[in-house]
């Protein structure tokens, strides 16, 4: 029996991994799908002062109250950022980081590091008119299958700035994590991977795959997404 712990993006919550979440579930593992603060079924406690260290410190907990090691770690998007902090804070009790279609930071790097500038001044301008947070961004933008992205849109809440302005303490090529898997969706509607997906299939370091999907791979292809995470599990 494997364990599974799966971290939702920005905008997100726990509930965009229900359908892969039942399909592990079905195959007899142990899955998590904790929600980061602020986000999802816990919006109630949005603020502008939660940061990226918050939602470390939630995937942290979970570790720790489930008493969990040994488990696949995956990180959706943003939560590549919130993954690579907790390996560098509990590294030891991760058998697997699974990137899915996520930014894989190098040290001291944020996600407006890695998006650039053009990117980063929108998104404080955003900020700056909503009190510290970013309105969340359309379902069509990710190339979100028709089928979910009204219901995508309709869940999605407000990000706070602080989160993608903080960066990682350290990044994850200095993770003390052996295993590294990296998915690459190849149409996601952007060019936000691209430099990470053709860095990380060229290391050995790394098993990469890419899927002909859109951003939210949990959503378009969960038995592909299911079929990968199984792939991780100890024999």
């Amino acid at each position: 029996m494997a364990k599974f712990v799966l971290v939702h993006g920005a905008f997100q919550g726990g509930w965009v991994y229900a359908r892969v979440a039942r399909k592990l579930r079905e195959a007899g593992h142990d899955v998590y799908t904790p929600t980061l603060t602020g986000l999802g079924e816990r919006a109630h406690l949005a603020d502008r002062a939660i940061n990226l260290d918050t939602h470390i410190q939630d995937i942290v907990n979970v570790f720790k109250y489930e008493d969990l090691s040994d488990a696949i770690l995956c990180g959706h998007s943003y939560g590549g950022l919130v993954i690579t902090g907790v390996a560098h804070e509990i590294g030891e009790r991760i058998r697997t980081l699974f990137y899915l279609d996520a930014y894989a930071p190098a040290d001291g790097q944020s996600l407006v590091d890695i998006t650039g500038d053009q990117t980063a001044l929108a998104f404080f301008a955003q900020a700056n008119r909503n009190g510290g947070m970013i309105p969340p961004i359309p379902a069509a933008v990710f190339n979100v299958n028709e089928a979910d992205a009204v219901r995508v849109d309709s869940m999605s809440v407000s990000q706070p700035l602080a989160t993608f302005v903080q960066g990682v303490k350290a990044g994850v090529d200095s993770a003390p994590v052996a295993n590294r898997t990296y998915v690459f969706a190849t149409k996601n509607g952007g060019d936000w991977f691209v430099q990470t997906h053709a860095r990380l299939k060229s290391d050995p370091r790394w098993i990469v795959h890419e899927i002909p999907c859109g951003h939210s791979i949990m959503l378009d292809r969960p038995a592909d997404l299911a079929a990968l995470l199984l792939a991780e599990a100890p024999e």
